[in-house]
């Protein structure tokens, strides 16, 4: 029996047909570095572990959103170069914030914003009417009326492309922890020199590691794909990624059995 504990190496249809593979169990939550079809094809079981990043995912975005609001890394910078200049921020109490997916992670934010008193609206294909008290809206209203928009969805088609940025209101934040491939990085970067866009914070990018635009832009906050980082995700993710590595080799011999 031949399985794989993977991460986000690229097992696409290539790498699957030359190899023995049976069992392939994902540490993390997407597969989109996963040919499915594939693995279907040659009778490989497939497993992620979604539940895991969560609280991880949804904590970090809550914190990058409160650094974005308030200009933390700016005014730090400034205390360190002997600058006693401050700066006038937004309170995230009041906001309307528009959550794209509202899955795992997503309901986990939702209710984060709700505790901080943010009005939430989310956009998910998967739902109608309201979840847990947040009204299911289409995408172009929501953009329209949102003061911060916040990527939780799954897939690579892209979202937040030159339209939407033109439909939003002045001064809006963009939050993205899901898919590099959900925002046109050169559309962001220029809704950011216009003023358009006041902030945004970016886990996840088209090619990693990132070396793009956004690099020479303020008011943006990047990090390095680092949503799952906590020593409580990370243990929980590789104990359930090894459990479901099990699972498959326990499926595979009850097969011959």
């Amino acid at each position: 029996v031949t399985g794989l504990i993977a991460g986000v190496e690229s097992l696409d249809r290539t790498v699957l047909e030359q190899s023995q593979l049976q069992v392939i169990s994902r540490c993390g939550a997407g597969l989109s570095n996963v040919d499915l079809e594939a693995a279907e094809e040659r009778g490989i079981q497939v497993f992620s572990t979604p539940d895991a990043p969560t609280t991880a995912v949804a904590e970090l975005t809550l914190g990058a959103l409160l650094s974005l609001l308030r200009s933390l890394l700016a005014m730090d910078r400034r205390v360190r170069e002997r600058n006693w200049e401050k700066t006038v921020g937004r309170q995230l109490e009041g906001q309307v914030v528009a959550v794209i997916g509202y899955g795992r992670i997503g309901r986990k934010v939702g209710r984060l914003l709700g505790a901080f008193g943010a009005t939430v609206v989310a956009v998910d294909p998967a739902h109608v009417g309201e979840v847990d008290g947040v009204p299911m809206v289409p995408l172009a209203e929501a953009i329209r009326g949102a003061d911060i928009i916040t990527l939780h969805c799954s897939g690579e088609e892209q979202i937040l492309g030159k339209r939407e940025f033109s439909s939003m209101k002045d001064g809006v934040y963009i939050l993205n922890a899901a898919r590099g491939s959900l925002v046109d990085e050169s559309a962001l970067t220029k809704a950011l020199e216009s003023g358009k866009v006041t902030g945004a914070w970016l886990d996840a990018f088209l090619v990693e590691p990132y070396e793009g635009l956004l690099l020479n832009q303020e008011g943006v906050l990047l990090t390095p794909h680092a949503g799952s980082y906590t020593r409580e995700c990370r243990l929980s993710m590789e104990s359930e990624a090894v459990e479901n590595l099990l699972t498959g080799f326990r499926r595979l011999e009850e097969g011959r059995a």
